[in-house]
């Protein structure tokens, strides 16, 4: 018997002994750069197809690998790898398709520092924000293991007299997950194993601007004991695979994270019905956010500055959750504002490999871009107070960037930048200040710096958000602790990481039978 759910601890790297075993592990992965990956599909890698590189954000001169590009026809393999792997792995016990979450997550553990190391190299992680991922995806694989078997047992019903009653919960089929390149590790293990777990079988379209941590977590899970064709790995170009998978008759569920206009595309090709689809395909999304932090007058100061920064350049702001607005009360305005940017300029940018760096680059070229772009539209919308710039020309880096006296309804207080960008906004009112944050289409999270016990309800009852954080900042979810997920624009409110998160991966069945 599994002993009771615990979250993964984190890494002090304060402690040296941590430090030179995180400096080893990047060695170590640093001399495996630049090896080919390509597609599984039922089991068997596949050597065809355009080799592209995946470049660390850092230093375009390294290429952290080479990964071969599926098509079309090895799309339509891999769907029907998937539906063929079905068959079998639903009729595996709940219990034996959890212990290869368990095997997964113990082999995770023992490479902890490795996997990381790949995060830091291929997506620009600093080492904090690398092992908290990785702690992360333990997580996903012990909490959702743990789940299964919960739902495989006896469920709760009103019993009636003279019939004997039963419901159970069953997979779906053969689905498609398409994660995000921000946490390439924790949501692709949590996506990839809470539909497996459940019975289904997967077709796994990775990022492609991190394609190769996705090839370590599918090599991980066939060392777990996990059987050819439940888990197919098919990167590939997203307009081509992407929607062939999409359209796919065979394909029962689409899991997504990534970004709004992505996943409204993804929503509506799913809802048409192609000839020999059965079935209303199930769609979870997790899409972007507009995350505000509100400030309200009877705050400490240094604490509210604490938490904007932390929420808006950990990552370089590359979160859903991350504070891209900080709506503070007219009353300490400037000081939030003024201890803010002391913060923002004790930040360390630069090669998230060297010990110490607090914030890395962006993702790509086309983030950068984006982000500069932003900039520059904010320099018209605000007041430019700290940043602005881009950083060391090796990578894509930008410097941690605060623009103040942002009116609610400019572009950078409307749209998502997926960057380290944060907008100040002066409220005159705590529940003016809780109106401006409702005023966006999105609603993932958000977070109240107040002392004020009324004050603090009065968010809990109005701040519309999937997750609401009071007296701390809105980024660093833990499974379990907070299930995530959010309204509007955010996605389908899937609450990742909690108790009906499997729920979406399944189908419930019902049999009553008369004695």
């Amino acid at each position: 018997m599994m002993e009771s759910f615990r979250n993964e601890p984190f890494t002090d790297f304060g402690d040296e002994r941590h430090a030179q075993a995180f400096q080893a592990a990047l060695s170590k992965v640093a001399a495996e750069l630049g090896r080919e990956y390509g597609p599984v599909v039922g089991g068997r890698r596949v050597a065809e197809g355009r080799l592209v590189p995946s470049v660390n954000p850092a230093d375009f001169a390294q290429a952290v690998g080479f990964v071969r590009q599926a098509d079309k026809a090895l799309a339509e393999r891999a769907v029907q790898a998937a539906a063929a792997a079905f068959e079998g792995w639903r009729r595996t016990p709940a219990a034996a398709r959890a212990r290869c979450l368990y095997k997964a997550a113990a082999l995770m553990r023992r490479r902890k520092h490795e996997f990381s190391a790949w995060m830091v190299y291929e997506a620009g992680k600093s080492w904090a924000e690398a092992d908290a991922e990785t702690a992360e995806a333990i997580d996903f694989l012990e909490f959702y293991g743990r789940e299964a078997e919960r739902l495989a047992g006896p469920q709760p019903l009103t019993r009636i007299a003279g019939e004997d009653n039963e419901l159970t919960y069953l997979p779906l089929g053969a689905g498609v997950v398409i994660p995000p390149w921000n946490f390439p590790l924790a949501i692709t293990t949590g996506m990839t194993a809470a539909a497996f777990v459940c019975g289904n079988t997967v077709v796994l379209k990775p990022a492609s601007t991190t394609p190769v941590i996705a090839a370590k977590l599918v090599e991980l899970l066939t060392e777990a004991g996990v059987p050819d064709g439940v888990v197919n790995f098919l990167p590939g170009p997203g307009g081509e695979v992407g929607d062939c998978l999409v359209d796919h008759p065979l394909v029962r569920f689409i899991s997504f994270t990534g970004s709004r206009d992505v996943g409204l595309r993804i929503n509506l090709r799913a809802a048409a019905r192609h000839p020999g689809q059965l079935w209303i395909k199930r769609v979870t999304l997790e899409m972007g956010g507009k995350d505000a932090v509100v400030v309200d007058r009877d705050c400490d100061p240094d604490e509210a500055a604490d938490i904007i920064a932390a929420s808006a350049f950990g990552f370089a702001g590359q979160k859903c959750s991350a504070c891209s607005r900080a709506i503070v009360h007219a009353d300490v305005y400037d000081a939030v504002l003024a201890k803010t940017i002391e913060r923002a300029g004790r930040i360390s940018v630069g090669r998230p490999a060297q010990r110490g760096v607090y914030m890395g680059p962006v993702i790509d070229d086309k983030a950068h871009a984006k982000i500069m772009e932003y900039i520059g539209i904010g320099r018209g919308e605000g007041r430019l107070v700290h940043g602005g710039g881009s950083g060391d020309p090796g990578g894509y880096f930008i410097e941690p960037t605060i623009f103040a006296d942002v009116d609610p309804g400019a572009r950078i207080a409307q749209e998502e930048i997926f960057g380290p960008v944060v907008a100040f906004m002066k409220a005159e009112s705590f529940e003016s200040a809780i109106d401006i944050a409702n005023h966006t289409e999105y609603g993932l999270t958000g977070a109240v710096v107040s002392r004020s016990r009324e004050r603090i309800e009065y968010a809990r009852e109005n701040f519309h958000v999937g997750n609401l954080y009071v007296n701390r900042k809105c980024t660093g979810a833990l499974v379990g602790a907070h299930p995530f997920g959010g309204f509007n624009m955010s996605g389908t409110d899937s609450k990742a990481g909690g108790r009906d998160y499997l729920l979406l991966f399944t189908q419930a069945k019902v049999v009553s039978e008369r004695l």
